[in-house]
């Protein structure tokens, strides 16, 4: 009985690992199929922004700027409110606490390693993700599923030329844009937070901290990174949207699916660019 009982329990456990060996290499699978298929798209994109950007530049370029007002200039009284609150949390509390262990000499150096470098990009890039990548799915997906683009291309239109790249490029143009501001406005206003603490620290001596921070490499990158974080939410969310037929009832399917992968996609992004800094 005790041979039967270990028996049993030894295929028992035999089978789950088996199931679970299995899932693992169907998850491994699929996300392989899923980079493969974005990778593909992305190349198409670049292929015809590079071939097409000034064909038929009266109908495609008022769209380029028709995006990048929708998630630039509209986005600004959200990105406003996010600075102060970086300001707030981030600068003035940080500043605060340095002061009180007579550390403020560290404060330029904070500011630009938290603000400048991470948090800053990582917000202004999750904010447009929220409020403009998810739209961008939902909109390209219910064209999709009520038969729009296949019209479009009946008419010879190229989807890519007149839906994708408009929106990857705007996207990229405003990640940037919201950034630049973004860290403008945080650094500003955590100052005059902390000014209002009665920290002992000085205009001059803060922004020279801050400048004595900065290098160049940290304009280079940081245009690098945030125009890789729009690309990024720009080729998934139209990628989703765009890349299969579905049904109407699968765009909340597909819209949830692509904020996971611009996630994930910024925050890989991110990871490499942390590590250039740390080399550089």
């Amino acid at each position: 009985m005790n041979s039967g009982g270990l028996q049993r329990s030894s295929h028992a456990g035999g089978r789950f690992v088996r199931s679970y060996l299995n899932w693992i290499g169907r998850w491994i699978i699929k996300i392989i199929r899923g980079i493969h298929g974005i990778g593909a798209f992305a190349l198409i994109t670049v292929a015809v922004s590079v071939r097409k950007f000034y064909t038929a530049h009266h109908v495609v370029h008022p769209i380029l700027r028709q995006q990048i007002y929708r998630a630039g200039v509209r986005m600004l009284p959200m990105v406003t409110f996010i600075a102060f609150a970086l300001g707030l949390v981030v600068i003035g509390q940080s500043v605060s606490l340095l002061s009180r262990v007579g550390a403020t000499t560290y404060a330029g150096m904070i500011m630009v390693t938290v603000i400048v470098r991470e948090l800053g990009p990582l917000a202004a890039a999750l904010l447009v993700l929220a409020r403009v990548g998810t739209a961008y799915v939902i909109e390209l997906g219910t064209n999709r599923a009520l038969g729009e683009v296949e019209t479009l291309e009946a008419l010879g239109i190229d989807p890519i030329h007149f839906l994708v790249m408009p929106r990857v490029i705007g996207l990229a143009v405003s990640v940037f844009s919201l950034t630049t501001y973004l860290i403008i406005l945080a650094l500003l206003s955590g100052y005059l937070i902390a000014f209002l603490q009665d920290v002992p620290l000085r205009p001059g001596d803060y922004f020279s901290q801050l400048a004595a921070s900065l290098a160049w490499h940290d304009f280079l990158l940081l245009a690098l990174k945030t125009l890789g974080f729009g690309v990024i939410i720009g080729i998934v969310t139209c990628y989703q949207g765009l890349a299969r037929p579905i049904r109407l009832d699968e765009v909340s399917t597909v819209t949830t699916l692509a904020v996971v992968q611009s996630l994930v996609g910024c925050v890989v992004l991110d990871l490499l660019f942390i590590v250039v800094y740390l080399v550089v």
